[in-house]
């Protein structure tokens, strides 16, 4: 008899951003002259930049003929891509990663969600709460239901703090912070870092949104801490970074010695490990597309992607002014795409409120986890006219 993964009867049944696509798509079939303005999940709305679509048109003309011609590349990425993300990403802050240990994904999203499939059923879990939720779901996808939520409030600035009581084997870490906003500090990544090198422990630490960083002194990536290479695995991803949404390119550091441990404690190196799960399920992102990504790193690409990142920050600065013009509590904007708005109440009759009576969708923080519950996220991620509208909207209710 064929039987299913129970595991995944005890995840939701549905994905918080299906389901809002799900109340989403009711509110246009029963409203179909609306005008929705879409708020919630984080997908970017300005065109790739010139610098990125220059070196793309390019790699389509290579496929076109023999000489340039690329089929299969190699599973960890072009050494043409990992040499500029080592050098620009990390070696010119100061920081010692190799390009050898850097492998280029599809996505941070797919790295997140896989990388757990280099450890045990039997380890235990740590998580913010509120989370992304694809840290949660993908652990108890694989079996595991022994997950600690770390409050992240607006008392600790929704930065977890490690305790001596914390029983954790993997932690994951995400700053800029995905929902909230909120940014750590040197010292308080730094205390994380203490903490797992003197358990033993893993952080997994996703850096989606650094190139949002406008704060000097916020760290960039978890290597900038004392130590972090023994004890942390580092996401990045250009989707936000370059607008690579519907592209698909990302990639995580793996540092050269950094270590688990087998059932009979020894010691168990992880690179060659992530490196041999992606050679064997995964062909690795495109040509084109990793020379969309190489393109980021010219003079023109940097220029270029941070000024339309700096746009989107001036869409959050607009709207959290806004939001706090009418009485709202809203965390982030400032080095981060994200708003996290204390509603007080209920956060999908909230989200419920805006998409109904103004046609502006959110998204609501209870599908974050319990301690998103009474708040919304707000994306900035739009154009500036719809941006203007949804405030106007916002304010009229």
């Amino acid at each position: 008899m064929l039987h299913v993964n129970e595991n995944y009867a005890k995840i939701k049944p549905t994905y918080l951003f299906a389901e809002i696509a799900h109340r989403v798509e009711a509110h246009k079939k029963a409203n179909p002259d609306a005008k929705i303005i879409r708020l919630g999940i984080g997908d970017v709305t300005e065109p790739l930049c010139p610098a990125i679509i220059e070196a793309m048109h390019k790699a389509v003309d290579d496929e076109a003929g023999r000489t340039n011609f690329h089929g299969y590349g190699p599973e960890q990425g072009y050494a043409f891509l990992r040499e500029k993300i080592a050098k620009v990403d990390f070696q010119d802050r100061g920081i010692r990663i190799d390009a050898n240990e850097i492998l280029v994904s599809d996505g941070a999203k797919c790295d997140c969600g896989n990388i757990q499939e280099l450890f045990g059923e039997d380890v235990k879990i740590a998580v913010g709460d509120p989370v992304y939720p694809v840290y949660v779901d993908t652990n108890i996808m694989a079996g595991r239901q022994d997950i600690a939520l770390l409050p992240c409030t607006k008392e600790n600035g929704y930065v977890p703090v490690p305790t001596p009581e914390l029983d954790a084997d993997i932690v994951y870490l995400c700053y800029p912070n995905n929902p909230t906003g909120a940014v750590a500090t040197l010292e308080q990544l730094q205390a994380w870092v203490d903490w797992a090198n003197a358990n033993k422990a893993l952080i997994l630490f996703d850096a989606a949104y650094e190139a949002f960083i406008r704060t000097p002194g916020i760290p960039h990536s978890i290597y900038e801490c004392k130590n972090a290479r023994t004890c942390a695995i580092e996401f990045r991803s250009y989707s936000k970074t370059a607008g690579f949404t519907g592209i698909r390119c990302g990639y995580t550091v793996v540092p050269k010695g950094l270590v688990a441990y087998d059932q009979a404690g020894n010691p168990v190196e992880l690179r060659p490990m992530w490196t041999r799960r992606q050679t064997t399920k995964f062909n690795g992102a495109s040509y084109i597309t990793q020379r969309g990504a190489e393109a980021v790193y010219s003079p023109e690409g940097q220029a270029q992607t941070k000024a339309t990142i700096d746009f989107y920050l001036e869409n959050g600065r607009l709207m959290k002014e806004a939001l706090q013009s009418l009485g709202y509590q809203v965390t982030g904007g400032g080095d981060s795409p994200y708003l996290w708005v204390d509603v007080k109440g209920d956060s999908w009759e909230f989200f419920d409120m805006l998409l109904k009576k103004a046609n502006v969708v959110t998204t609501p923080g209870a599908g974050f986890g319990k301690a998103g519950e009474g708040y919304i996220r707000i994306s900035s991620f739009n154009s500036r006219a719809n941006v203007l509208e949804a405030i106007e909207r916002i304010k009229a209710l």
